[in-house]
């Protein structure tokens, strides 16, 4: 097997690399004067499974999508027994079903075309709802990085600390992380006004007083769950509140934002690189891709 480092996670696929023992192959990346994408193989991959390593987080999802589906005919077209795409963060998973009259189903198309280009499986982390993968005419599965955020608390001395999911549908997240941490886990529940239609967020049965508490979720975008989840921790009297999520999009203000509500460090992982992006997915990719060798 070989890894080829797509141009979106040049840094994790040479980590992968390291850990696993792996052989990488570089990637020739530009973009042309009119925004278009062009990619090249530097290295030989006739006869090998190929392993390519690519994220497609915004701000560039589109492009990055484009380049890996260019990066899996570039390996086919050289030789490459079989491609898998090793996507951290896999951009449109969240629409994967018909909500007006009009409206196509994005992951469906997505899956087309990554087909269409060559590639034979995906690996993702942490997608946002596992039965999406069933949309894929190849193998598809999603890995979990909840353990290796719960071990970077541990190690930063908070071991114990209460796992809280935003809602019911999250606890399974804050159950992976308590098995971790070793403290108690539960989640906020939402209650939806009968007159106005609106949801809030309430603390039924939580006890959290005088606790360290880590709120933890797969995808963290506008940052609002966070925000409302904090100020609801502050008035039970959580001692210390963190956060930890797999994809931290982050858009706009939601850094400060989730800052300002009493948050004391938001973790993410290098699925979308950036400030947050302090957990790094290379031991727990390194071993999948180890044990699909053997």
């Amino acid at each position: 097997m070989k890894i080829i480092s797509g141009p979106a996670s040049t840094a994790l696929a040479e980590a992968v690399s390291a850990q696993s023992g792996i052989p990488i192959v570089p990637v020739v990346s530009k973009i042309f004067p009119d925004g278009e994408s062009y990619v090249r193989l530097e290295g030989e991959v006739a006869g090998e499974k190929v392993a390519i390593i690519q994220t497609t987080c915004p701000p560039a999802q589109d492009g990055r999508l484009l380049q890996l589906a260019f990066l899996a005919d570039c390996a086919k077209r050289a030789g490459a027994t079989s491609v898998s795409a090793v996507v951290p963060y896999l951009a449109y998973a969240r629409q994967d079903k018909i909500f007006l009259t009009g409206e196509g189903i994005s992951i469906e198309t997505l899956a087309r075309m990554l087909k269409a280009s060559g590639i034979d499986e995906l690996l993702t982390v942490n997608i946002h709802s596992e039965p999406t993968l069933a949309q894929f005419a190849f193998r598809a599965k999603s890995l979990s990085a909840i353990g290796l955020i719960a071990d970077y608390f541990v190690k930063k001395g908070h071991k114990h600390a209460y796992a809280l999911a935003p809602d019911k549908g999250a606890m399974y997240i804050a159950q992976q992380a308590q098995a971790v941490l070793g403290g108690d886990a539960g989640h906020l529940s939402k209650t939806r006004d009968r007159h106005t239609g609106q949801t809030v967020q309430t603390a039924e049965g939580l006890k959290v007083a005088g606790q360290t508490v880590i709120i933890l979720d797969d995808i963290i975008s506008t940052g609002g769950t966070i925000v409302g989840a904090a100020k609801i921790l502050k008035e039970q009297g959580a001692a210390h509140i963190f956060c930890g999520c797999v994809h931290g999009l982050l858009i706009g203000d939601a850094q400060k934002r989730i800052l300002d509500a009493g948050v004391e460090e938001i973790i993410g992982t290098d699925s979308v690189p950036g400030a947050t992006s302090k957990v790094s997915l290379a031991p727990l990719i390194s071993q999948t891709l180890k044990d699909a060798v053997v």
